[in-house]
């Protein structure tokens, strides 16, 4: 007879808790993102050498376009907490307006292969001579809004907003809403400094 029978017994007892709780499946939890902290939203004037001025967030630096450096009204408009980048491209109207369009459109659509939908929303504001367009690109394109504006005699305005991540559009998606809203401010803000013979 055993001398400690309640002590073997007690050890069985807990072997079998032990080997039943070793049968509970386990289940993968959700990849989570990093929470990301925006600053509070506030605009000031671009005020640049330009022909054109619009709105800005006061968290964003400006600096003329490196890649193009010779063409003075071009710039880039970065967003260094976001990891983000408005480039602007100026064009004099030549009797070229349906190219420039056309050209605009086309760039746009080179992100159709990662883009999942291309929306475009047209853009009027007959007092102040603006006409425009806006896409919207859904999905993991690298550029998430494109838009361009123009006075359809003299100035062509296009900006693309670029994200310098890889491209994941549900980690990205509260970036992209932040941001939109910025891009949205310059182009309705937007102005034509030189008057053109009307």
């Amino acid at each position: 007879m055993p001398k400690y029978p309640l002590i073997q017994f007690f050890c069985l007892v807990l072997c079998l808790a032990w080997l039943n709780a070793c049968k509970h499946e386990q289940t993968p939890k959700p990849r989570g993102y990093y929470r990301i902290e925006f600053p509070v939203k506030a605009y000031k004037q671009l005020n640049g050498p330009l022909p054109y001025d619009f709105l800005i967030p006061v968290y964003a630096n400006v600096t003329p376009d490196l890649l193009n450096p010779d063409q003075k009204e071009w710039i880039t408009i970065e967003i260094p907490r976001n990891h983000a980048q408005i480039h602007i491209s100026y064009k004099k109207i030549d009797h070229n307006l349906p190219q420039l369009i056309e050209e605009s459109r086309s760039l746009v659509y080179k992100h159709e292969q990662k883009a999942s939908s291309i929306d475009e929303q047209i853009f009027i504001h007959p007092s102040s001579r603006m006409y425009g367009m806006l896409y919207t690109l859904k999905g993991n394109a690298a550029s998430p809004m494109q838009f361009y504006l123009t006075d359809s005699v003299s100035h062509f305005i296009r900006a693309a907003l670029y994200i310098k991540e890889i491209p994941n559009y549900d980690s990205l998606r509260p970036v992209i809403k932040f941001l939109s809203e910025d891009v949205m401010k310059m182009m309705e803000s937007t102005e034509w400094k030189e008057q053109h013979g009307r």
